[in-house]
């Protein structure tokens, strides 16, 4: 349909555009998947000339076969506080620019003075933040919510898989999270701890900071 479209969002970090040719990929398949045209320009050159401007966070969106790439500052980085939104999580395999469900969360979430949302399907199991993947650990065990609850499969979340040993994808209601070490992941931010959900405290764990120093290529 027409002005439906795909977002790609990038980290510029050191200079380099981490996981540059996995986001041009994933661009590839979410548009053969869809059934979307291509974009009429090559999406790398257009980004490549970004990678000298030091830390900086690129969107690029591609619609009825045409690409744009904005620049804008990279968030905090700091823990945040995260709420779980009252809206229940939608079917996003894709990164659409379809994302009113997720800007409903953001938007709930700073009503309440929180810095994000965690959303649950509507069967009420764990599903992903406005823009980030969760994991958990649990024990020994380190856990993410299962693809087949329809959450973007997400550069970051690939990148933790492959960094981490044995990572189980979880059907979790969200009380499986209370008194758990959570942090969340994206190809901009990187692996970040959360600090607190439902404005109880997150403990911390040592592994998480070690999962941190491996992220990026």
């Amino acid at each position: 349909m027409k002005g439906y479209g795909l977002i790609k969002t990038m980290r510029v970090r050191d200079g380099r555009i981490p996981f540059l040719e996995r986001h041009l990929a994933r661009l590839g398949r979410s548009l053969g998947e869809l059934g979307l045209p291509k974009s009429s320009q090559d999406v790398a050159a257009l980004v490549r000339p970004f990678a000298g401007t030091g830390d900086a966070v690129l969107r690029v969106e591609v619609r009825d076969g045409r690409a744009s790439v904005t620049v804008r500052e990279l968030p905090t980085l700091e823990p945040p506080a995260v709420i779980t939104a009252s809206q229940p999580h939608e079917p996003y395999p894709h990164k659409t620019t379809e994302r009113d469900r997720f800007d409903e969360a953001a938007t709930e979430a700073d009503v309440a003075e929180a810095d994000d949302a965690l959303l649950l399907t509507p069967e009420g199991w764990v599903a992903e933040g406005t823009v980030w993947t969760v994991f958990w650990w649990d024990g020994s065990a380190l856990h993410t919510p299962a693809l087949a609850l329809g959450i973007l499969p997400g550069i970051g979340r690939a990148r933790v898989l492959e960094i981490a040993n044995g990572v189980e994808e979880a059907r979790a209601p969200e009380p499986a999270l209370r008194g758990k070490t959570l942090f969340l992941t994206n190809a901009v931010r990187g692996i970040v701890p959360i600090a607190s959900l439902d404005q109880a405290p997150v403990p911390t764990d040592s592994r998480t900071s070690e999962l941190a120093t491996r992220f990026w290529p």
